[in-house]
Formats: structure tokens, C-alpha cells, sequence
């Protein structure tokens, strides 16, 4: 299961409801596919073919949305 935190700029933010502890989301999009530590700061974790163009709007959305995506992953992944 991969519930979608946002669609914006023709991204897909999203998390698998699988993987490990740390606070982080995935984003999809462009050419590929990234996924980025929310805490304890906003920092590419993986790149999956995304090009630098692309990591640095999914960047830039993730900062200007945190709030809403560290909500979300309170409520996907309670306690």
C-alpha cells in the first residue's frame, strides 16, 4: 500500500506503508523517482532517475508542505 500524500507540479508525493521508522516521503515524477528524509531536516535520501531539475521542485514542495506530509505520516503510522 501506497497512500498519496499530495499531487502538485506533476508529482506524486507519497509513502509505502511498509518501510523503515524514519520520516520520509517518496516522490514520483519527471523521468523517475526520489525519496527524501523529512526529519531531522528536509534531505534527499535516494535518487531513482530523477533529474536535478526535478529533485530540486520536489525539494522545494516538500519544504513549503511539511507540516501537511509530517500530519500525514502521524496518522498512517500512529504510535
Amino acid at each position: 500500500m501506497s497512500p498519496t500524500v499530495f499531487k502538485a507540479k506533476g508529482f506524486r508525493f507519497f509513502f509505502f506503508s511498509r518501510e523503515e521508522p524514519r520520516m520520509h516521503v517518496h516522490v514520483q515524477g519527471g523521468q523517475g523517482e526520489a525519496k527524501f528524509w523529512v526529519e531531522p531536516e528536509i534531505e534527499l535520501a535516494h535518487n531513482y532517475g530523477m533529474r536535478e531539475k526535478d529533485l530540486r521542485s520536489a525539494q522545494q514542495l516538500i519544504e513549503e508542505r511539511v507540516d501537511e506530509i509530517q500530519n500525514a505520516w502521524r496518522t498512517h503510522f500512529p504510535g
